[in-house]
């Protein structure tokens, strides 16, 4: 690599350095830092991480310098040295599931073997019976075998029912036969399959006997465990570059009548009968989307920290820089302006700083509710019986729909999908204000803030496309609310349904209220405020309800309205588990008062900015008045952010981001962000150990080139 000459390397920054602006800032804020991470991760887990880093630190294959030059084959070849090693290190150190995934965070890009450690091991877990688990678990585990999660076809996405593989039940020898029937039957954007995989678990259409039973999961070898070379009639390998995520083999896969043994249809929910042909399925079929339920909590869980990276980033490199002079500042005061002052900067940064503690505590109570639903759950499950009329019927998609009676899934299954759709967009959308907020510098890959955009990206559309997901929440809202209706029709009084979910309580808490009125103090009461986001999401229920069940408005005409309510049942949801957090005993007792009061003032700003965002809404369903809008937007939100803006770089520092993994130049904790930059630009950079040879009538491309071989390190 080429070295700076000393010259160079004597040169100073003008102006304070960004070293002395971050330490100056952190003297401003009475935030206990320590205290605040321990409260967001516990100390085990600060400790475990610490532990990690120093472990991937010491491998030579875990640098970073060379990341942001690679292209993508050197890219995907470097991360599978890394998958490699980090499967080496626990075997090595023998680390649990939860160290596992620690380490592949602080190494902050997906590898090859992702979707194994993820989706294909937790649907064999949780959908394979335990003879299923000796035969495809145990090895899964080992490495033996190495899979992913084949449901996405060229032609279908997130119209699961829609799907064109097929298994075809042959009752002659007690074998499934795997076929792609079509082009857009080929299996496509699927996770650890392009290279790696020599198994997948492929949801196709049963078939039995001419009749159609909807999506079920097999397991099928794809690859040779010797030669890893496709298996007969199995086409598959990766799908080329992306926008991001490429250090993952996204592959596609067909089938050309590829015959698997009865056993390889993952039986725990559904099976066929291989002695009376008979499809077979349990009483609660709800509980086959545990899977994609469980995958949905977890982006809620971690768009927080996603996003929670990008702002770290944002606010430190805002404070270092500076830029122009404030137009009203006293004569003697020449220097630039901290870019991190400007109001503009503040409407920017601020809410989403809130918005992410406010993702992080909605996501620690999205994992608590589907860890008490699948307990609850499975104390219910029973063995399967035969249905002789379980063919292919006309529903969408949603456990509401297959089970009325299984409320409590329903809900979570409602939760998840309204949660997952809002928090991802709010972290995908966010990064991209970070990056614009950071100047001209935010468009370098140095910044470590457009790898990160790219590669989260995808979180927008996978698990449920955010926008179609948003059609199963407002289906689930509108069935609640007939339920309510019904249930008043019949009683007379909206009192008569026992064990209440919070959907059923808000619902029939408006109806009950609806001709008196809402009068929430919005700005002065932090329970009235949670109320009202309750109130908006009831009364646009309730609206929805009326365009399709009294105005028989058809459900396409109603998807924008859908898409709100979605939205507006998701914020709320975040608001409630918000201010749930601030009012638990933990976090009274764990934090000192300065830390809870500017916990407190995150809250407010992020649920009056929202507020403030859906004036219309909140207003329209009575929820608030004009004049509390007014307030909020003119004095409210101001004031909270100025209240903010002392503790900015301390509530970042909150989230404990080693330098290591933020891979920034422009997040530094120690702020020293010009030198790193240009270091990175002058000496890592490999293009500069290239001479060009600019004559466009020489044949020769460089008159020198002393990269030598990059790989050497992997």
């Amino acid at each position: 690599m080429p070295t700076n000459p000393a010259w160079v390397k004597a040169l100073k920054e003008s102006g304070r350095p960004g070293s002395k602006c971050l330490e100056l800032e952190r003297t401003k804020s009475n935030v206990d830092v320590d205290k605040l991470a321990s409260f967001l991760f516990t100390d085990k887990v600060l400790e475990r991480n610490a532990r990690l880093l120093e472990i991937l630190k010491s491998e030579p294959v875990f640098d970073k310098t060379q990341n942001y030059f690679r292209g993508r084959e050197s890219r995907i070849e470097a991360s599978l040295a890394r998958g490699k090693k980090l499967r080496q290190l626990t075997v090595k150190h023998k680390w649990t599931k939860e160290e596992y995934n620690a380490a592949n965070e602080l190494m902050g890009e997906p590898t090859p073997y992702g979707l194994h450690a993820s989706m294909f091991l937790i649907t064999l877990r949780e959908q394979g019976t335990p003879e299923q688990h000796e035969l495809f678990l145990k090895k899964a585990e080992a490495y033996e075998y190495i899979g992913c999660y084949a449901q996405t076809e060229l032609g279908h996405g997130s119209n699961v029912r829609g799907l064109e593989t097929t298994a075809t039940w042959n009752p002659e020898d007690k074998t499934f036969i795997l076929h792609s029937p079509h082009l857009t039957s080929s299996k496509w954007w699927i996770g650890s399959l392009g290279k790696v995989a020599n198994h997948a678990v492929v949801m196709a259409q049963l078939v039995i006997n001419g009749r159609g039973y909807g999506p079920h999961p097999f397991v099928v070898q794809i690859r040779d465990m010797k030669t890893h070379e496709p298996l007969e009639n199995v086409h598959v390998g990766d799908i080329g570059p992306k926008f991001g995520y490429n250090t993952m083999d996204n592959g596609f896969l067909l089938f050309n009548k590829v015959k698997i043994p009865h056993a390889n249809m993952l039986a725990r929910f559904s099976r066929v009968d291989p002695n009376t042909n008979k499809y077979v399925r349990p009483s609660n079929p709800s509980l086959i989307y545990g899977t994609l339920t469980w995958v949905r909590s977890n982006i809620v869980l971690q768009s927080g920290s996603v996003l929670a990276r990008g702002v770290t980033i944002a606010v430190r490199y805002c404070a270092v820089r500076r830029q122009f002079t404030d137009r009203d500042a006293p004569e003697d005061e020449v220097r630039e302006n901290q870019v991190i002052n400007y109001t503009m900067v503040q409407q920017r940064l601020f809410p989403l700083l809130a918005a992410s503690f406010a993702l992080h505590f909605t996501g620690r109570g999205m994992i608590e509710l589907y860890d008490a639903n699948q307990a609850q759950m499975q104390k219910k499950e029973n063995p399967g019986k035969v249905s002789e009329d379980a063919g292919q019927t006309q529903r969408g998609a949603g456990p509401e729909e297959l089970n009325p009676g299984a409320d409590l899934l329903a809900d979570l299954h409602s939760t998840s999908c309204a949660l997952k759709a809002f928090a991802s967009t709010v972290a995908g959308e966010g990064l991209e204000v970070c990056r614009r907020a950071c100047g001209g510098h935010g468009y370098s890959s140095f910044a470590g803030l457009g790898s990160w955009y790219a590669d989260y990206l995808p979180t927008l559309t996978w698990e449920g496309d955010n926008y179609m997901l948003t059609q199963q929440v407002s289906r689930y809202l509108l069935k609640s609310a007939r339920a309510v209706l019904k249930n008043q029709a019949n009683t007379g009084n909206f009192n008569a349904i026992n064990s209440d979910n919070d959907t059923t309580a808000i619902l029939k808490t408006y109806k009950r209220r609806q001709d008196v009125g809402a009068a929430f103090d919005v700005l002065g009461n932090d329970e009235d405020l949670v109320a009202a986001y309750a109130w908006r999401v009831a009364y646009l229920t309730f609206q929805a309800l009326q365009h399709r069940d009294e105005e028989k408005q058809s459900w396409n005409s109603l998807l924008v309205d859908f898409y709100r309510l979605s939205t507006a049942h998701a914020q709320y949801m975040v608001v409630k588990n918000f201010q749930g957090a601030l009012s638990s005993s933990s976090l009274q007792s764990q934090l000192p008062t300065q830390t809870k009061t500017i916990l407190h003032t995150l809250f407010r700003l992020y649920a009056l900015h929202t507020l403030e965002k859906e004036a219309s809404e909140f207003f329209q369903s009575a929820a608030c008045t004009i004049r509390q809008i007014q307030l909020a937007r003119t004095k409210t939100v101001p004031q909270l952010m100025g209240e903010i803006r002392p503790h900015a770089v301390r509530l970042v520092d909150s989230w404990k981001f080693p330098d290591w993994q933020l891979d920034s130049s422009l997040g530094r904790y120690d702020g020293d962000v010009y030198a790193d930059m240009f270091k990175r630009a002058s000496e890592d950079n490999p293009l500069n150990n290239v001479v060009f040879d600019p004559n466009p009538d020489s044949k020769t491309l460089f008159k020198r080139d002393d990269r030598g071989d990059l790989r050497s390190k992997l």
